[in-house]
């Protein structure tokens, strides 16, 4: 169910004007969410499909792509037939998602349906519960996610966003482990790092985004596990 559309933007999407959808419903409840009101998977549709493609017809020329966001998208049983719809009119396909359906990154890969992936790096193994605010977490499904683009299949970058009440350095030692161990011998291509910004929509108050000095001890913590490291909004 589409929720929301942003008509253009020239950030979401590396290197392309695009449009970004954004889909009801998540798997996840992180504390620091901007999205408050999508993380239900019931809720009230922004624009029909059809309305949507007929968007997408008035955009060929203006628009290189379209970002898909959430919400967590994998989990809209319509995703894939959306994206046929968007590739059929000749546009690219970022998603972003929490890597928790690898199943369905795979057959949007098979099918060459998504040209760039956009995952989010919670935090270390040890945190990811309490960063996704729930009781507990499998981290298989993600660290499948997560071996099926390191491996190179489709382009991608994984970001992580810093809260100062849930990150530390010994957390980012961890994440640094932990990615560079994912596919044995090679590290992930790009990693991202960006600070929280409260927002009225925020889930709970009272979070914060480290300081400017933390998060480059941070980048410096993450190079060596990482081909490329970089901070954004800074």
């Amino acid at each position: 169910m589409i929720a929301g559309l942003q008509k253009m933007t020239l950030l979401d999407f590396p290197g392309k004007v695009a449009c970004t959808v954004f889909l009801q419903g998540c798997n996840f409840r992180c504390p620091f969410c901007h999205n408050a009101e999508l993380l239900p998977h019931e809720g009230e549709s922004f624009m029909e499909e059809g309305d949507f493609f007929a968007f997408l017809e008035t955009r060929k020329g203006l628009l290189d792509g379209v970002a898909i966001t959430g919400g967590e998208p994998t989990g809209q049983p319509g995703l894939v037939e959306l994206i046929r719809g968007i590739k059929a009119r000749g546009f690219s396909v970022k998603l972003d998602t929490n890597g928790t359906r690898p199943d369905i990154l795979r057959q949007l890969a098979e099918e060459k349906l998504v040209d760039y992936v956009a995952v989010d790096v919670k935090n270390s193994p040890e945190k990811y519960a309490q960063t996704v605010g729930l009781p507990h977490i499998d981290l298989k499904k993600i660290e499948e996610t997560l071996a099926f683009l390191i491996s190179g299949e489709v382009d991608y970058e994984l970001r992580t966003t810093l809260v100062e009440q849930l990150h530390s350095t010994e957390d980012m030692e961890k994440i640094g482990i932990w990615l560079s161990g994912i596919v044995p011998g090679k590290k992930p291509k790009q990693l991202y790092l960006q600070s929280f910004v409260d927002r009225d929509s925020v889930v709970f108050s009272g979070l914060c985004a480290p300081t400017k000095q933390q998060v480059e001890g941070y980048a410096a913590t993450l190079a060596p596990y990482v081909e490329q490291i970089a901070v954004r909004g800074s």
